[in-house]
């Protein structure tokens, strides 16, 4: 294996599915000895990609702005100068630049294309650059499923499904009952305590995470048990009237001091320790559904809707979680099983950060080794 010069393009590095896999990948290229190159705005998470090795060139490559034409002479000069073998672009605009550069260099210097579809983004020409690869990766079958069923001339076979993965060390198998776990939590939020069941929902403050179909299922579980509900992450700067509106809902609801809204917690796997179920109840389809295997890694058991990413893992790995998508009566009747005889844990758990650093370095050396193949063609 020779040593590889790999570019992976994206807007900025502050937070989310896109940033982690991107730190995650200049890690295990660095480690096996190859060098990482991260082009982007830049952001609170470039501390932890330089000290894990990585090289940053700032340029600001995700503003949608005709401005943004301008640095595509530099990427080019930057792919010929630096002798880059792989160009890996994980997001939109940032793709069409790449893909661009490319494009303008001289086949005998020209890198290879590689694309992730982190996402289930809204299918048009616009979105169809993420299709364009050499080789595209796919976070999950749902995402390959959607891609091909909304650009069917892609051709199949330059294709990879590589799931994304954690790492098990952070999200260690946590026996339960953790009712120290918990007591710990409601110290600071009250609502959390009691004997009755927690139910965890983690996620931004943002209607799409269905939060409020979270605070009906409470509502109903509460008929019969002394159910709380915590909502970390939902909570945000900038979603006030977000918040207010739950608030509204949940003591509409007369569950208002049975759950807590509160920020992000850096604990997460504590809290998944400290809930009895947790949920995924995305009201839009999910690419992957990370927090489906952080939980199901600790022990505990998910419930979510059918669709997606998410539906995806949990017929795999938990069926007994799985609630056609928006059915409150399979909802609450699933929830009450869950929570009755919980499922057993997993054995071990398939999606890991190593299996996904390993196929995608894997990947980019089976590029490197293809003499035969070109970037893509120009889009017209």
């Amino acid at each position: 294996m020779r040593r590889l010069t790999v570019v992976q393009l994206l807007p900025a590095l502050e937070s989310g599915g896109v940033e982690r896999s991107t730190l995650e990948i200049s890690a295990a290229l660095v480690e096996a000895g190859h060098r990482s190159l991260v082009v982007s705005a830049g952001g609170r998470l470039l501390p932890a990609l330089q000290a894990a090795g990585a090289e940053h060139v700032t340029l600001d490559i995700g503003r949608k702005s005709l401005l943004t034409l301008r640095h595509l002479r530099t990427l080019r000069k930057l792919f010929v100068d630096e002798r880059v073998d792989i160009v890996h672009a994980r997001s939109r605009l940032p793709a069409w630049l790449g893909l661009k550069a490319v494009q303008g260099i001289d086949a005998a210097q020209r890198p290879h294309f590689v694309t992730t579809m982190h996402g289930l983004n809204s299918p048009g020409h616009y979105s169809a650059v993420m299709t364009r690869g050499e080789r595209v990766i796919c976070v999950s079958e749902s995402v390959s499923g959607y891609l091909l069923q909304h650009y069917p001339q892609t051709d199949p076979r330059k294709l990879r499904v590589i799931p994304r993965g954690i790492d098990t060390a952070q999200f260690p198998r946590m026996s339960w009952p953790q009712p120290g776990l918990r007591s710990r939590f409601a110290q600071a939020s009250p609502q959390l305590g009691g004997n009755g069941p927690l139910l965890l929902l983690p996620g931004r403050g943002t209607r799409l995470k269905g939060h409020i179909d979270a605070l009906h299922l409470l509502s109903a579980l509460r008929r019969t048990v002394d159910a709380r509900l915590w909502l970390p992450g939902a909570r945000e700067a900038g979603r006030e009237d977000y918040i207010a509106e739950m608030e509204s809902a949940a003591a509409s609801l007369g569950v208002a001091d049975a759950v807590a809204f509160t920020a992000a917690t850096s604990r997460i796997a504590d809290a998944y320790a400290a809930s009895d179920l947790v949920l995924q109840l995305s009201r839009k389809p999910e690419a992957f559904g990370r927090t489906v295997i952080e939980a199901l890694s600790v022990g505990r058991p998910v419930l979510g809707w059918a669709h997606g990413g998410v539906g995806e893992l949990l017929a795999e790995l938990q069926p007994q979680g799985v609630v056609p998508a928006f059915d409150e009566h399979a909802l609450l009747s699933t929830a009450q099983a869950l929570l009755g005889r919980p499922p057993l844990p997993l054995a071990t758990m398939p999606y890991t950060l190593r299996a996904m650093q390993e196929a995608t370095l894997t990947l980019y050396q089976e590029l490197a080794d293809d003499c035969s193949t070109r970037a893509p063609a120009a889009i017209h």
